[in-house]
């Protein structure tokens, strides 16, 4: 047995359709296809120096990490190194090596403060606290069956009009500025700021897990206020990438309302399964998406290590 850990090979089909298999299998909210990894990849911001690893045992990918610097936080140092091996193929070693292996990649660029989401349970939660870590915030995913019924379709209040991201599609700047005001003011142990437009547009924008037609958007006064970002995969599941509601019309409504409509729309087009995530502390989002029915399905508890 040869156990062993490398960079995913970007040209590579098989290695970034395994790299999207291990993920589905350990996190099965986590939308992921062989197109989606070698986009992340190549579009990755350079200033990020983002990784993505895998962990093999001859041949067999059984294990991967994406690696990078929080680039775009105010916060200088900061660096992250999410790590997933196959249930069924832990304790052989390939967690340990490909953390130590992200970690040196991260160290080598400058990072002093190592981020890990790590899944709610006593196994990995131990590998964490063994190799330096300490718990932080938790975030929960979130599963609903659309099959089973959604709240009745709402009708947009008075100068209110829902919109589909497709009808942004030459000119999504309007919600870039939108998506950078919502990111701003999401919960989070790293801080982020959107500046880079050019980028959003590559890294975000054109992603090929984004479904532009699904994505609703709520306008008022011809100013986007609230959207809902849809994400689908090669299959039948929905996700929400991102849903909030700009600083000025917070308080009425609208991120409820985008996301109801997308979430009719997904259903019509065939989408059987919705997923999405949300930090435990935000509570707002927590009470639409179980106003919604969404149920959790799985935890992450965000570890940290600061390097002495």
């Amino acid at each position: 047995m040869t156990l062993l850990v490398r960079a995913l090979r970007p040209g590579n089909t098989p290695d970034a359709a395994a790299f999207a298999a291990v993920r589905r299998a350990c996190v099965p909210a986590m939308l992921a296809t062989a197109d989606s990894v070698v986009f992340d990849l190549t579009h990755a911001h350079p200033d990020a120096l983002y990784r993505q690893l895998v962990a093999e045992i001859d041949g067999e990918i059984i294990g991967t990490a994406q690696v990078g610097i929080a680039y775009d936080s105010p916060d200088p140092g900061q660096g992250f190194a999410n790590v997933y091996v196959l249930p069924e193929r832990r304790g052989l070693g390939a967690g340990s090596l490909i953390l130590r292996t992200a970690e040196e990649h991260l160290a080598d660029n400058g990072a002093t403060t190592f981020f890990s989401w790590v899944l709610d349970e006593p196994a990995n939660r131990a590998f964490a606290a063994k190799r330096g870590y300490r718990a932080s915030r938790s975030a929960h995913f979130l599963r609903l069956d659309l099959a089973a019924g959604l709240p009745p379709r709402q009708e947009p209040p008075a100068g209110v009009e829902l919109r589909t991201g497709a009808e942004f599609g030459d000119d999504p700047r309007a919600l870039f500025e939108l998506d950078a005001e919502t990111v701003a003011d999401e919960p989070s142990d790293v801080a982020a700021e959107f500046t880079d437009y050019e980028h959003w547009l590559a890294e975000t924008w054109n992603h090929p897990l984004v479904n532009r037609e699904l994505t609703s958007v709520a306008v008022v006064d011809g100013r986007p206020a609230a959207f809902s970002l849809a994400r689908t995969d090669d299959a039948s599941r929905y996700a929400s990438g991102m849903t909030g509601t700009g600083r000025a019309f917070r308080g009425r409504g609208l991120a409820k309302l985008a996301k109801n409509d997308s979430l009719h729309r997904a259903r019509a087009a065939g989408f059987t399964e919705a997923f999405t995530g949300n930090d435990a502390g935000n509570e707002p989002m927590l009470a639409i998406n179980k106003w919604f029915g969404y149920e959790i399905c799985a935890t992450e508890v965000r570890h940290v290590r600061e390097l002495s």
